[in-house]
């Protein structure tokens, strides 16, 4: 028996049968796709497949082959932008229903979806770039493709996250921020919840927010080490590599331009017993905007030293110290309008 015969035997063994051009064997081409599952193939509750699709984050040439046999075998797709998503369908020559489904309509997107897969049909599911459920629309859909009995498969492909982790410089486990929020005092305070972590954080940012998010994150978390990547995989590909402040420096000199991603140093670990001057004075900061808002003093204590990673009591020190310097203030006050009264 020849080598190339006892190949085939084997790999007929390990179930892997040879399959015509075009497809999978024993399914229609219109309904396959290679590796991880068959699009079209009905599981025995009769649901069909969701797909996690990977799509470029810049770079079209990053589209794996076993992508585009996907989206070309489903019956629908879902995306954020349906603009987006034909560009690359289009380059393909698919014909592939879109649909939008993005975190304002995710909810109300779920029904159609859920109407193809009841049918045994395929769908699709991808961001304008990136793995979707990553700071992206996708969870709702899962839980509910999931739910109803379809089978849920991954695309793996482009991430955002891990490109620019790959090049960063920084090793060990990380976690994924994503977005802040867009206004300065929700973004701020959003940094300060972030401030006692310790793994390096990855964020995403918009171009004309990208100077005032610098901003912050060095006001609140320090100065520390990040890796910004600008354009990633594609022509005008950008990577900055320092302080946070140093980063915002060369970032203000020009126009900024293209999505963002940045990868922030995780708080150092230390003892925390004397805490940190800075993270103190947030956690100080942070508490009078809480008692401010009618939080007790003490539950406004335990929220933000919690939040910045400082000893409680420290935070209590800092707030003492003002209650003084008010009361030396007042009694200043207090003798200033006594001169004047004495000299009137």
């Amino acid at each position: 028996m020849s080598r190339h015969r006892r190949a085939a035997r084997r790999s007929r063994r390990r179930g892997a049968p040879a399959a015509p051009a075009g497809g999978v064997a024993g399914v229609p081409v219109a309904d396959s796709a290679p590796g991880g599952g068959t699009p079209g193939a009905v599981p025995a509750a009769g649901r069909g497949t969701l797909y996690i699709v990977a799509t470029p984050i810049g770079n079209l040439e990053d589209l794996s082959s076993r992508t585009v046999a996907t989206l070309r075998a489903c019956r629908l797709v879902a995306c954020e932008d349906t603009r987006v998503t034909r560009t690359i369908l289009d380059r393909h020559g698919f014909t592939t229903p879109v649909m939008s489904c993005h975190r304002f309509n995710e909810a109300a997107s779920v029904r159609r979806i859920l109407e193809v897969l009841d049918g045994g049909g395929a769908v699709a599911l991808v961001s304008d770039g990136g793995t979707p459920g990553l700071s992206d629309p996708g969870a709702i859909v899962v839980r509910a493709a999931r739910s109803s009995g379809a089978r849920v498969v991954p695309i793996p492909g482009p991430s955002a996250a891990t490109a620019l982790w790959s090049v960063s410089g920084f090793s060990g486990p990380f976690t994924v921020q994503g977005f802040l929020p867009q206004r300065g005092g929700e973004r701020r305070r959003a940094l300060l919840a972030l401030a006692a972590e310790t793994r390096p954080i990855v964020f995403f940012e918009s171009p004309h927010r990208i100077i005032a998010m610098l901003d912050d994150a060095v006001a609140v978390l320090g100065d520390r080490d990040c890796c910004l990547g600008r354009e990633m995989t594609k022509i005008h590909e950008e990577f900055l590599a320092g302080s946070l402040a140093s980063v915002r420096e060369r970032l203000a000199a020009g126009p900024v331009r293209g999505e963002i991603a940045l990868v922030v140093a995780g708080r150092p670990a230390r003892d925390a017993a004397p805490g940190d001057p800075h993270d103190l004075e947030a956690a100080g900061a942070e508490a009078r905007r809480l008692m401010a808002a009618g939080v007790p003093r003490a539950e406004a204590v335990r929220r933000a030293a919690r939040a910045a990673g400082v000893p409680r009591r420290a935070v209590y020190q800092s707030l003492l110290g003002d209650d003084n310097r008010g009361a030396d203030a007042a009694a200043g006050a207090d003798a200033a309008g006594d001169i004047d009264d004495s000299e009137e």
